[in-house]
Parts: C-alpha cells; structure tokens; sequence
C-alpha cells in the first residue's frame, strides 16, 4: 500500500561503529544512541512533513527527544511480544542485529502507555490495517493513488 511517504528504515543511520557493536552482539548504550537519534532527528527534519522512519525509540526520553526536535512528530509503536520479535528478527537475512539482542532491547524498553502522540497497535495485525489505522488516527487517509517517483516510498 503506498501511502506518497518518504521513508527510512533507521537502522541504515546507525554508525559504522554501533553496527559493528551490535554484529559482536553486545547491546547499544545511551552513549551510543544519542548521536544516532540525532541523526533520526535531521533526517526527519530535512524533509517533507509526510515522512515515516522506522526505529527503535526504547525509552521515553528517545521518544522526547524526537518531540522536542521534530515539529509534529507522531509514533506509531507495534506492540509485539518477545517470542514474536525474536522469531521475526530469528528470520531476517543480511541483517547485522543478531537474535540474542532482542533479550536486552525488551530490558530497555519503557512502553509508551500514556503518552503524548502514540498509536499503540498490535504487531500480529495486518500491514494494510495498522498503516489505515494509524493514518485514520491522524485524520489522514491513506493515498492509495501516489506513484513510485519518490526515492523509497512507502
């Protein structure tokens, strides 16, 4: 379903430096992190308005971080359990993030229940429902009619 978003998968901003922290396996710090969300930051703010990233914004101060830096900033978190996450990562190929950190990303992870600008939908719900969803929850629906010009639409 095309959407006429821009789109970036948030793992390609990591730097060279994380990627290789995370292919020996060993978790990312806040130290880490920090230039990487600020990275996330500039790319959403050097675009369109219709621009959708994907990220693992753990912990609440992340995802304040973002709504300080980003003007209109809205998350969309996939509510997943472990055993899901673990089979879905368990089955991605050419990817650097191995299996055993799916353990310590659940130990950081502060659920933004209650919070200013989350949708909060089912990982396990289909693809074309959690983006209607989301979209409807913006008061936005979906463009179903956008073309393919745009570099890595979605």
């Amino acid at each position: 379903m095309k959407i006429g978003a821009r789109f970036c998968d948030g793992d390609s901003l990591h730097s060279e430096e994380s990627v290789a922290k995370m292919r020996r396996g060993e978790p990312l710090s806040d130290d880490d992190r920090w230039p990487w969300f600020a990275r996330i930051s500039a790319f959403l703010n050097d675009g369109p308005n219709n621009t959708v990233i994907a990220c693992s914004a753990l912990k609440k101060a992340y995802r304040d971080y973002l709504r300080r830096e980003v003007d209109n900033v809205r998350f969309l978190f996939l509510d997943a359990s472990p055993e899901v996450t673990t089979q879905r990562v368990s089955s991605r190929q050419g990817h650097y993030m191995p299996v055993s950190l799916v353990t310590s990303q659940f130990a950081a992870l502060e659920r933004p229940d209650n919070e200013d600008h989350v949708t909060t939908i089912s990982a396990d719900t289909p693809v074309e429902s959690i983006v209607c969803t989301f979209l409807a929850g913006l008061g936005a629906p979906p463009d179903t009619t956008a073309g393919d010009a745009q570099d890595r639409e979605r």
